[in-house]
């Protein structure tokens, strides 16, 4: 069975510097689908040598896939080469889960909310 996603599943991105810091606002799906949307607003924003940590905002986000973890090492990558962090942010179980599953939470680091995230950069 082939499952239809509908308009509402699609993700939105939200980017904005603070500092030397890059806030990423994600909500809907990260997925196959979608992570080319993440993965162009991020690269815009990383373009900047500046930019050394990175702030993943996913309290509205509600699936992630392989793809979508792939896109968000990708990421961890550029900001690891840069010397900075990477701190995840409201997350979600199934989110949680899949991002402990993969390894992810290994090389991120995790915050209640955006207020501590980038109290502690």
């Amino acid at each position: 069975m082939i499952r239809r996603r509908k308009e509402d599943e699609r993700v939105h991105v939200a980017a904005e510097l603070v500092g030397n810091t890059l806030v990423i606002r994600l909500q809907g799906e990260l997925d196959m689908h979608t992570v080319e949307e993440f993965k162009h607003e991020a690269e815009r924003y990383l373009m900047d040598k500046r930019v050394k940590n990175l702030v993943l905002v996913l309290s509205k986000t509600s699936l992630i896939d392989s793809s979508g973890v792939g896109a968000i090492l990708g990421r961890y990558r550029t900001i690891k080469e840069r010397g900075g962090t990477m701190i995840a942010v409201g997350l979600r179980p199934v989110v949680k889960r899949i991002l402990k599953l993969s390894g992810v939470l290994n090389v991120v680091e995790t915050a209640e909310s955006e207020r501590r995230a980038l109290a502690r950069l």
